[in-house]
């Protein structure tokens, strides 16, 4: 395994580092609201972004989620990567591959998903019905990857008809919404392991946006405890603040290299699905308790619903959720291994 970022995953790094440190600030997150950035998500797709990300790769895009997870940017970025353009790339028709990824990458077009299947839409004849409860980004989206009953993919536009969509509001601020299908067209993308290879990536994307998410709770949390004074010394002399801290850096360090792992093996076309789960469990868990760590070391200021270290903890919460919570994952995990062992 090597996972150290080629070139290229550097420099698409380094340019989404800048860009969402200077457009995604306090300020300009407080001003937004629970919405999108419309102007930020503009920013990344012109700087080409999005469209680099068919190139760099799942372990590219685990290095710049890392970035968005740090400064909590509110755009669609995972969304549309995990649930357009990967899966359109890995499993697409070449006439799929030269309608969408121009647009997903240029960001004319928006995707979300409806995972995990969780067995509530039926497909008949290209047609799906049923509701998706909490879809991310679904406000956002133009076009939504949806799971049916046998696990097969659907690419469904939102603007279809029988389509419904509807805001819910979640955690943190992800412009989610309800989708309800009514027999709705669909377009079916990939045949037979698509799904499971889809939600794979999807979890190791997404552990890799904890990961940044804990790495700004944290560097936060050292800024705080570095110049905020109790006794006549800063806080972080303390051994019991310096222990708290040193504990939520090896659990950050755990999402990470577990996430470049999965990543690393799912670019490599490696069975990953066990991989995936590891990295999951470890950013729902690990980052639960690095964003309370977070929290809790700001002292009251940590209760502060307009400082920026609860917008972490919001995030890293909703991510928590989002990933399926740790004791559910790892219910999966044994199960697969199980599986394994008796195969």
């Amino acid at each position: 395994m090597d996972f150290h970022p080629t070139e290229e995953q550097a420099a698409a790094a380094g340019l989404a580092a800048r860009i969402l440190s200077d457009l995604a600030t306090h300020e300009r997150l407080a001003a937004t609201g629970t919405g999108s950035d419309a102007d930020l998500w503009k920013a990344l797709t012109a700087a080409g972004l999005t469209a680099a990300v068919e190139e760099i790769g799942l372990l590219g895009l685990v290095l710049l989620l890392e970035e968005q997870g740090r400064t909590t940017a509110q755009v669609p970025f995972a969304a549309t990567c995990v649930y357009g353009i990967l899966p359109v790339v890995a499993h697409g028709s070449p006439e799929q591959r030269a309608r969408l990824l121009p647009a997903l990458g240029s960001g004319a077009a928006v995707a979300t998903g409806a995972f995990p299947a969780r067995g509530r839409i039926t497909a008949q004849g290209g047609r799906l019905t049923g509701t998706a409860p909490t879809v991310p980004w679904l406000r956002d989206a133009t076009h939504v990857l949806v799971p049916d009953t046998e696990l097969a993919l659907w690419l469904v536009r939102t603007d279809a008809p029988g389509v419904r969509t509807s805001p819910v509001d979640t955690t943190a601020p992800w412009s989610a919404g309800r989708l309800d299908l009514s027999g709705a067209d669909a377009e079916r993308v990939g045949s037979d392991g698509a799904y499971e290879h889809t939600l794979a990536a999807a979890r190791t994307a997404f552990a890799g946006l904890q990961a940044g998410v804990c790495a700004g709770s944290l560097a936060r949390a050292v800024e705080y405890t570095s110049t905020r004074e109790q006794f006549g010394r800063p806080l972080s002399t303390n051994q019991g603040v310096m222990l708290r801290a040193a504990d939520a850096y090896m659990d950050t360090e755990a999402i990470r290299v577990t996430t470049y792992e999965a990543a690393w093996r799912i670019d490599q076309g490696l069975a990953a699905n066990e991989h995936a789960l590891t990295a999951a469990w470890w950013a729902s868990e690990a980052g639960r308790r690095v964003v309370h760590a977070g929290q809790h070391l700001h002292g009251g200021m940590g209760a502060d619903l307009d400082h920026p270290v609860h917008r972490h903890f919001l995030w890293g919460r909703q991510l928590d959720a989002y990933l399926g919570c740790g004791s559910e994952l790892l219910a999966e995990l044994g199960a697969s291994i199980a599986e394994g062992e008796q195969a």
